[in-house]
């Protein structure tokens, strides 16, 4: 049965207003869309500010001692690039070999256990070798003996793996590719319940004899895109709104298709 002129010419402002509600509903899901990940951009440039603030003021104080940042380490966990200073003993038949690149050059940064006065035992980051320096025997002046005292930054153990895309650690070659304390720890035979939880990284006032490892390798550069990824959002969004605008003007004016 046909549909008669009468019915089917009502039909089509119902379907119209239909699609406009249905268009209009569109646009704003997403408006909204691109106006909330332009405000948490907003919130997380705050964020990182705060951060590299927080780091900024940690490098600029004066070292502490190990017993400090355990304590801060127990209480809020926040003890990421805090100055210290720990005395004691490398025993360097146990160095760790973390694969990395240093002003442009690859090698690695070697992680040596450090026995402490209590004997406990800490992983420092002595610093960067050159790639054909990764065994001590090239290297034997820095092999230090004794009592040595080294000041640097604490640094956070991984929880696990950065990204999938990050190589297993190697632990048969003894190269690391991700910060596994447990692995490096395990893989040298050091008593776990003995290990200060987190690593230390050498700075750059350390000098080893014959210039290797070479410390002062920390990254403290983070990065910090969130304002444009902020522009872009909230431009998108305004981007969206002229169009809109402009195709409703379109309509309106006289003599426009539609009317």
């Amino acid at each position: 049965m046909k549909a008669s002129p009468e019915t089917a010419a009502g039909g089509e402002p119902a379907r119209g207003r239909s699609r406009a509600i249905a268009t209009a509903a569109a646009i704003l899901a997403a408006l909204a869309i691109l106006l909330s990940l332009g405000t948490w951009q907003v919130e997380r440039l705050r964020w990182k500010e705060g951060l590299l603030a927080d780091i900024a003021e940690r490098r600029a104080a004066a070292p502490v001692a190990l017993a400090d940042v355990e304590a801060i380490e127990k209480n809020s966990g926040e003890i990421e690039y805090r100055r210290v200073s720990v005395t004691g003993t490398f025993d360097h038949t146990r160095e760790r070999h973390f694969f990395a690149t240093f002003e442009g050059q690859t090698g690695f940064y070697v992680y040596t256990p450090m026995t402490l006065a209590d004997g406990r035992i800490l992983l420092v980051n002595r610093g960067f070798v050159p790639y054909e320096m990764k065994e001590p025997a090239t290297r034997p002046a820095g092999e230090i003996s004794g009592e040595q005292t080294v000041t640097g930054y604490a640094r956070l153990r991984l929880a696990g793996k950065p990204s999938y895309i990050v190589p297993d650690n190697d632990l048969a070659k003894n190269i690391f590719y991700w910060k596994d304390l447990d692995a490096m720890v395990s893989s040298v035979g050091l008593d776990a319940s003995k290990v200060v939880p987190f690593f230390v990284d050498a700075d750059a006032s350390v000098e080893n004899p014959g210039g290797w490892p070479r410390g002062g390798v920390t990254q403290f550069e983070l990065p910090n895109n969130h304002l444009q990824y902020a522009i872009t959002w909230y431009g998108l969004a305004a981007a969206l709104v002229a169009v809109v605008a402009g195709v409703w003007m379109r309509r309106k004016r006289p003599g426009a298709s539609g009317q």
